[in-house]
Parts: C-alpha cells; sequence; structure tokens
C-alpha cells in the first residue's frame, strides 16, 4: 500500500473534502467506479462538484484504513443495486409483470415493462430494471436456484 498524494476528510456538512499535494482544497468530492460491476473495488476516481477528476484510485486497497473507509461509506450511499438472491414468483409471464424477489437487502416486488429491460452482462450476469429505474442485478445466473432460472427463461 502507498501513501496517496492526497488527503481526504469530511466537513460538517457531510461532503468529503479533498486536499490536492500542492494545497488545493476541493469540496464535495464524489468517488465514482468505473467498473461498477466487474471490478467495483478497482478504478475509483474521485471527482470534483465541477465534474472535474482530481485522482485515479487503482485499487481501495492501496488507500490508508481511514481513507478507504471514507470512500467505501460514500460509495454506498450513492449506489443503491439489490442482488437477486432469488425470484420467488411472477404475477404474468407477459409484461409488464410484477415480480416478488428476495435480494441481499430484502425481499420486493419490482416491475418489469418489457423483455428489454433485462441485460445480459459479461460473464452469467444480468442487470434487471424495475419500472421505477432501480437497477436489480444478478451476480450468476447458474448460482440462481433452478425455479428462478425458469421463471427468467420465460423473459429471456
Amino acid at each position: 500500500m502507498s501513501t496517496p498524494d492526497f488527503q481526504l476528510s469530511r466537513n460538517a456538512f457531510g461532503r468529503l473534502v479533498f486536499v490536492a499535494a500542492d494545497g488545493l482544497v476541493h469540496e464535495g468530492v464524489v468517488p465514482m467506479r468505473a467498473f461498477p460491476i466487474a471490478a467495483p473495488d478497482a478504478g475509483i476516481s474521485l471527482v470534483s462538484a465541477e465534474g472535474h477528476e482530481l485522482a485515479w484510485i487503482d485499487a481501495l486497497a492501496d488507500l490508508p484504513d481511514a481513507m478507504r473507509e471514507l470512500v467505501a461509506a460514500e460509495l454506498a450511499n450513492r449506489e443503491f443495486m439489490p442482488v437477486i438472491r432469488r425470484i420467488v414468483g411472477v404475477s404474468s409471464f407477459a409484461t409488464p409483470s410484477t415480480w416478488h424477489v428476495e435480494t441481499d437487502r430484502g425481499d420486493t416486488d419490482l416491475v418489469l415493462k418489457g423483455e428489454e429491460d433485462i441485460r445480459r452482462l459479461p460473464g452469467e450476469a444480468l442487470l434487471v430494471a424495475d419500472r421505477h429505474g432501480i437497477q436489480f442485478l444478478i451476480r450468476d445466473l447458474q448460482a440462481l436456484d433452478r425455479a428462478s432460472r425458469r421463471i427468467l427463461d420465460r423473459f429471456l
């Protein structure tokens, strides 16, 4: 682990503050993942409130503990992508249909507007968008139980 040439902290309002090696201060810094699904802990950019990249982090593990915790907490606050563990049932095999799913954040219902709202990702991953724009992730289609895969097959 190398020491970065910048500092990160939170101000009194809870916003991230970036202090560059030359002492220049930026408030309201936002971390952004380059590959949020394929490599969530690698390739993170720290972006100013104006949208300019201030620093590039190759891997979260490269940061000192306190800084890593700040970046991870900020990412968790910004990103909401529940992971579907099981599809309990669907209201209909025609769209729009309501799906009852178990996720890593609890049970919920989502409404699938059309088959085009299920996107294949590299490997066996899928991204399912509900009618409100919330993205649900299926990390590995083959890791789902048989009943869930059977339901998905009807929509793919």
